[in-house]
């Protein structure tokens, strides 16, 4: 049964046609003591469907502990975006989501996808300065948690 009623959906296509690329997300997941993983991966397979542009590949956590450590990730579920070019080449965003993207993380989810995929930012440019201007490695980290 769809998570997403089908005037959603029908919005969520209409928003991910203006993707330019390619997007991969990588789901970090395990099958044992994860109850969070199984509810992320309901909500990831609303995402395929609605555009051929989105990908999810699954990594199993435990088995696969180098991809998990070349990404950054130390826990499940867990999502890293990547962004392909015309060569099919992969390019790592730095975008990761921790936990289960349900609620308003949901829709955090979807503008990361379509950020990675080309759409434009609606940073303003005054903004866009702001950003460009950090020349030094930064971490951001948004943390929110259901209400």
């Amino acid at each position: 049964m769809a998570l997403l009623s089908p005037a959603d959906q029908e919005k969520l296509r209409e928003s991910f046609d203006e993707m330019t690329t390619p997007v991969r997300v990588l789901f970090f997941t395990q099958t044992l003591e994860c109850e969070p993983c199984v509810q992320t991966r309901q909500i990831l397979d609303e995402l395929p469907p609605l555009s051929g542009k989105i990908a999810i590949e699954e990594v199993n956590f435990i088995l696969e502990k180098d991809k998990a450590a070349q990404y950054g990730i130390d826990r499940v579920p867990a999502l890293a975006l990547l962004s392909e070019n015309a060569a099919g080449e992969s390019r790592d965003t730095r975008i990761r989501f921790l936990g289960t993207p349900a609620g308003y993380e949901f829709i955090s989810l979807v503008q990361a996808v379509m950020l990675a995929g080309g759409h434009a930012s609606q940073l303003t440019p005054e903004n866009r300065a702001r950003v460009e201007a950090v020349t030094t490695p930064t971490v951001i980290q948004v943390f929110s948690t259901p209400t």
